[in-house]
């Protein structure tokens, strides 16, 4: 008799998912408490697979010998309240594909900063010609590839929500760039909670394994004294110690391991401020320990287009720039763009609130930001933190309205910036669609000067 498995979710996760345990001889039973997308139906379908939308069948759920959960619903979900009471094994898509492939796994998390650094580092491989995948919170579904187009590596970038239900998975690499408060709301607003979390990258690291970290993260410094990784250490940090994998000395970036040194112009990177130069950091030196070539490393970092929706600039109209930084859903990325950004800004944030602390960009407002837009259903816990911080506020219940607000409040020669801090769901699907929105607005704002 094949075993059962039950997969809460049917979105990119949940379907791939879906789509292995069905190669692999299970019975497999998908359940979405929204609608499930057509293309994901259509996935299903084409193989037989069982699936319910906008409910949970609790008999047809619980009848499981195990159950996979999307990264997106939360412990207190009924439903996963419901899971828990009866000892069901809750496992992640990335557990799961991780049985069934010996691929080389590049794995990266952090706070910030996890997208960039995953796509760089995949653009880095792929230019030297290795079979490498794309995967986890970017690129197509961990599960569906090892499925259906394996491949020799994988680059794999890990929220703290897939972290949190992977038990057996090892990453041969294992890439931890940053840790700030992020997602409290799902971690009972304890920070040593959410670091755990994150931490759970190094699990069933070896001796024969490498983990990537920055240097100078305090919280990373604090939980590596009183836990030593078993892997190799590589650190990095934008200053020069001898301890150092990567470092910054006469204005280049530098690479130093035991696969020789690389060394580039921090003016020749394709991708600006510090944060990317963290970025590059973490991706070169990945690509050192894979034997790459200087020259692909090189080329590579010099010709990497960006990620949408971070720092992307959309358009110059009438002397004012404006930026796309709707991937910044939180406080310390947004303090990245507001450092990296050097004119007076008028800052676009606002949106879900998950236990932001707003004192970090206290100091770059008042010396940066010519005034400020609040895009939100409910904005009281902004205007309590930054009313007496600037003399310009304005409040916005569209993307349309905050732009045109934002219009108004530039001079020449100044930024407009959205960078919220906040996740997008009380007016958008996802940080994704509130990026486009705002570019659709100033692209209209361009076309009729208003």
């Amino acid at each position: 008799m094949s075993k059962r498995i039950v997969i809460l979710g049917g979105g990119e996760s949940g379907t791939g998912a879906a789509v292995l345990a069905h190669a692999r001889g299970y019975e497999v039973f998908v359940s979405d408490l929204s609608t499930i997308q057509p293309k994901y139906k259509a996935l299903l379908d084409a193989r037989h697979i069982e699936w319910e939308e906008n409910r949970h069948t609790e008999k047809k759920i619980l009848q499981t010998d195990e159950i996979i959960r999307s990264p997106g619903i939360p412990d207190k979900a009924p439903i996963m309240q419901t899971v828990m009471t009866q000892n069901i094994p809750v496992i992640s898509e990335i557990e799961f594909a991780g049985r069934y492939t010996r691929s080389r796994k590049i794995c990266i998390t952090g706070s910030n900063g996890k997208t960039t650094t995953a796509m760089l580092t995949f653009h880095i491989l792929k230019q030297a010609g290795l079979d490498v995948g794309l995967a986890g919170n970017v690129g197509s579904s961990f599960a569906l590839q090892v499925a259906e187009s394996p491949h020799d590596y994988y680059v794999i970038e890990l929220s703290s929500f897939q972290l949190d239900n992977m038990y057996d998975f090892k990453a041969d690499i294992a890439v931890l760039l940053n840790i700030t408060p992020d997602h409290l709301d799902r971690y009972h607003y304890d920070i040593q909670e959410y670091t755990n979390a994150k931490f759970r990258i190094l699990r069933n690291q070896t001796g024969q394994d490498a983990f990537i970290f920055r240097d100078g993260d305090p919280i990373i410094a604090r939980e590596i004294e009183r836990h030593p990784p078993k892997a190799a250490l590589y650190p990095f940090e934008s200053d020069c110690r001898p301890e150092l994998k990567g470092y910054v000395k006469d204005g280049a970036l530098v690479v130093d391991t035991e696969n020789s040194l690389f060394s580039m112009k921090q003016s020749e990177l394709a991708l600006s401020g510090t944060h990317n130069l963290y970025n590059a950091m973490a991706a070169a030196i990945t690509a050192k320990i894979l034997k790459i070539s200087n020259e692909d490393i090189f080329r590579s970092l010099g010709d990497f287009g960006g990620v949408e929706h971070r720092m992307e600039k959309v358009a110059c109209i009438r002397g004012v720039s404006y930026i796309n930084d709707s991937k910044a859903t939180n406080v310390n990325s947004c303090w990245y763009a507001l450092q990296s950004v050097p004119t007076k800004i008028v800052l676009i944030l606002g949106g879900t609130d998950k236990g932001n602390d707003y004192s970090e960009i206290e100091p770059l407002v008042r010396e940066k930001v010519r005034a400020l837009v609040f895009m939100g259903l409910d904005n009281t816990k902004l205007h309590a933190f930054f009313d007496d911080k600037t003399a310009q506020i304005a409040d916005a219940c569209s993307m349309d309205e905050a732009v045109r607000q934002a219009s108004g409040f530039a001079q020449d020669g100044d930024t407009v910036l959205l960078s919220p801090c906040c996740a997008s769901f009380d007016l958008f699907r996802n940080y994704e669609d509130r990026g486009r929105q705002f570019k659709d607005c100033v692209k209209r704002l361009n076309e009729t000067g208003r």
